[in-house]
């Protein structure tokens, strides 16, 4: 099953993160991947320079008629910077993708620091599309905003997965890259309990577009009927050989090997 992949997300014009990263990850994952714009950026490995927003009106319709004509398996979200343009595409899920699962990708601050939402707009976030979300994939900074805590450590970490998942979402997927250490763990919340996993940090400065891309492969792999704990697993897998082989582009946070699987 090739499975359709509706990304709903900002640009990124250095193809790191965002819908560029997003459409890398979803086809060479073996998924068709789709998208609806909410944002123009002007973004390099340094950061973001510049942010050009789309008209909630003009997102509406490239997800319309993407719905309407080619239908999708699974949506992941990524950049929805303000509560108008989340109004909106909680509108349209609601409208023509009711039971399409739905991969939540609460991006707040990019890499390199420059916030990528509204504070006004996470309220609406957690109101309006968290409980309709089948994964929810927020990092250490995006959940410690989502849960108003500080999450310092492993224990903290199974604290608020468990604490975002009681918002109503499916399943919670708390990252923990942002912890110290050599190892990094990543916790899956749902209601049968919790899973972790663990992987050997890679001492890198290129990881622009973790995020983005693991939402996405994400996805791909319940787009293709997988369960949640198998897309995840099949999801960190391809990012850490992502980061492995990334081809050190950039001055600053370089982006991934997104085509890795065509090197074997």
């Amino acid at each position: 099953m090739i499975g359709r992949v509706l990304i709903v997300a900002g640009s990124d014009s250095g193809g790191g993160a965002g819908i560029q990263a997003d459409i890398k990850a979803v086809t060479m994952l073996d998924a068709f991947a789709m998208t609806a714009i909410t944002a123009l950026t002007a973004q390099n490995t340094e950061g973001v320079h510049g942010v050009l927003p789309i008209d909630p009106a003009f997102i509406r319709q490239q997800m319309e008629v993407v719905l309407d004509d080619i239908g999708a398996d699974s949506v992941k979200t990524g950049m929805l910077h303000d509560a108008a343009v989340i109004e909106t595409v909680a509108s349209v899920l609601d409208d023509r993708a009711p039971r399409v699962p739905l991969v939540l990708d609460p991006v707040m601050v990019a890499k390199g620091g420059a916030p990528l939402i509204q504070v006004n707009a996470i309220d609406a976030l957690k109101t309006q599309l968290v409980p309709r979300a089948t994964v929810l994939t927020p990092n250490l900074p995006e959940a410690e905003i989502l849960c108003g805590q500080a999450i310092p450590d492993l224990d903290a970490m199974r604290e608020a997965a468990r604490a975002l998942l009681s918002l109503g979402c499916g399943a919670v997927l708390l990252k923990g890259g942002h912890l110290a250490g050599d190892t990094v763990h990543d916790v899956l919340a749902t209601e049968s309990g919790l899973t972790e996993w663990t992987s050997t940090r890679i001492a890198t400065r290129h990881t622009h577009g973790t995020g983005c891309t693991l939402a996405s492969a994400i996805a791909a792999g319940l787009a293709q009927g997988m369960a949640v704990a198998a897309a995840v697993e099949r999801a960190r897998d391809y990012v850490h050989a992502a980061i492995a082989s990334a081809p050190g582009f950039g001055h600053g946070h370089g982006p991934l090997d997104h085509a890795h699987p065509l090197r074997g």
